[in-house]
């Protein structure tokens, strides 16, 4: 199933070839503070934003960005009616507010994911999706949603984690393959709305582990 906006497959590739590099965020995460990942993403997230506000204001940087980097984009990030941010922006923005906000175990969860399932995601989406689900193909959430399901068993047991990290993660993953699935109607870079809404259902479902279920797991990352 295809949607405007659509690149070739093989352009896809590669765009999700160097979104994988960004699975290096969660996993470098694990083993520093917040304040020493923020110290690092923060910035190069206002490089990014640099870049991509002078490719959309300044003729002479457009010119350079296009000729390294045009055909990795989607129309609308060529756009210059109006400024619309390039996906590698957006991952870093989502990475600095998901670090920001939520708790370590919170933010290295729903940043995998997003990083995972969404290059599960879009392939299936292009290459086998027929069957229309809210924006994208029924095809391609599935694949989505399977994909964090196996994320959140891999680092649930890498950390050996209570059984109330796994029931939050995974509801986590049903929300995130909603939004993923809604990005267009929701108006927002699915790079956002993603781990955001899988942090927020991850960190009330932490608040009910804790508080009723006598299952914390907040700790399990310090």
């Amino acid at each position: 199933m295809r949607h405007a906006g659509d690149i070739p497959f093989e352009i896809e590739l590669v765009r999700k070839a160097i979104h994988l590099l960004s699975l290096s965020i969660p996993l470098g995460y694990i083993f520093v503070s917040r304040h020493t990942a923020l110290a690092i993403l923060l910035p190069l997230m206002a490089a990014f934003l640099a870049v991509d506000i002078g490719m959309h204001t300044i003729p002479a940087v457009r010119r350079i960005f296009l000729r390294f980097f045009g055909r990795l984009l989607r129309p609308h990030e060529l756009s210059t009616d109006h400024l619309l941010l390039n996906g590698a922006t957006y991952v870093l923005i989502s990475a600095c507010l998901c670090i920001a906000l939520f708790p370590k175990v919170i933010a290295v969860t729903a940043f995998a994911v997003l990083i995972l399932s969404d290059i599960a995601s879009a392939i299936v989406g292009k290459l086998w999706g027929r069957t229309a689900f809210l924006d994208k193909s029924a095809e391609g959430s599935a694949a989505f949603c399977l994909t964090g399901c196996i994320v959140v068993a891999v680092l649930g047991l890498s950390f050996q984690a209570p059984w109330s990290y796994f029931l939050a993660g995974t509801l986590g993953v049903f929300s995130g393959t909603l939004a993923e699935a809604a990005s267009i109607r929701l108006r927002m870079d699915d790079n956002l709305s993603i781990p955001l809404s899988i942090g927020a259902t991850m960190w009330i479902l932490a608040w009910i582990a804790e508080h009723w279920w006598q299952s914390p797991f907040l700790h399990i990352l310090p």
